[in-house]
């Protein structure tokens, strides 16, 4: 069950590796302005904060990649549960804020990493 929960727990770390390059370098791309439905316009105008909001992506993603990583498996545990808690509150309010979609890309995944990470 560790393996499932832990591998779950990496989907969610490479989907917010994934928003991390998405919104710092492919913003005003093509994949970038479909994926967030942009004109080339507004992504233009809001590439510095797409490219903030992406750092902070990269930093959940670090943070569940220590939890993987940590040696020590009971604060490795708390690592997890930690940085999935900010993902889902991230993608909770996401999707109150700007679209419905962040909760099935960004909340749902994580959590059900964490509902697996606690049951193992």
């Amino acid at each position: 069950m560790i393996f499932i929960a832990n591998f779950l727990v990496a989907v969610v770390a490479a989907l917010h590796i994934y928003f991390l390059i998405l919104e710092m370098f492919l913003w005003t791309k093509p994949l970038g302005l479909k994926t967030f439905r942009n004109s080339i316009e507004k992504a233009t105008e809001s590439a510095v904060l797409a490219a903030n909001q992406g750092l902070y992506n990269g930093f959940l993603a670090a943070g569940l990649v220590w939890g993987l990583l940590h040696p020590n498996a009971a604060f490795a545990f708390q690592i997890k549960v930690f940085f999935l808690l900010c993902v889902i509150v991230a993608g909770v309010y996401g999707a109150a804020t700007v679209s419905r979609r962040i909760l099935y890309v960004q909340a749902v995944p994580a959590t059900l990493a964490l509902i697996l990470l606690w049951l193992a």
